[in-house]
């Protein structure tokens, strides 16, 4: 079984995060556990028709922002790492810094310092030189940086092809096999 740590935050594209959750819990195999900002709430409500209540069943487990003594916080969870979806520049900031204020940054230092997989699905635009420093920092680290930029060679039509193909990229990340989206195949 395949733990993965979800950090949602307040940067736009819940709906990264959404279809990831909705992947995974299709996936028998694998237990999530999901941990949102308050700003991510705020998010969900603004960019999506899906409830609190909805998105936190995608999940196995939740986690309060404010809990610094979930087990995430803690080096000795075992998990096969965390991906931060979307990920806001102020949370890439605290975690190129150490600074682990809320769980989410906490659960990615302790994610760093164990040496397990981090990855980072940074939304912003454009980046500023600081936030091209802090991910830069972050890759350094160990930390895979995934932006959603869409591919085109798969002829998106929709708004969830797009999606769809951003989640492709993050399961892999994690050697998670799945038919998310065509993949290249040469011309």
């Amino acid at each position: 079984m395949k733990r993965i740590v979800v950090g949602i935050t307040g940067a736009s594209g819940t709906i990264y995060a959404v279809d990831l959750l909705q992947k995974l819990q299709a996936i028998p195999d694998v237990e999530t556990h999901l941990v949102m900002s308050t700003w991510a709430k705020k998010n969900l409500a603004l960019e999506t028709d899906y409830s609190l209540a909805q998105l936190n069943a995608l999940a196995d487990y939740t986690y309060n922002i404010n809990d610094q003594g979930a087990t995430i916080a803690s080096g000795s969870f075992l998990n096969d790492g965390m991906v931060i979806v979307p990920a806001s520049m102020k949370t890439v900031s605290a975690i190129a810094y150490g600074f682990g204020d809320n769980l989410i940054a906490r659960a990615a230092d302790v994610t760093i310092k164990e040496q397990r997989k981090l990855v980072i699905v940074p939304r912003e635009t454009p980046l500023s030189v600081i936030h091209l420093e802090n991910l830069t920092k972050l890759a350094k680290l160990g930390a895979q940086i995934i932006p959603p930029i869409p591919a085109f060679y798969n002829h998106p039509k929709t708004i969830q092809d797009l999606v769809n193909h951003q989640t492709m990229k993050v399961l892999d990340a994690f050697q998670i096999h799945n038919e998310t989206d065509r993949r290249w195949e040469g011309d």
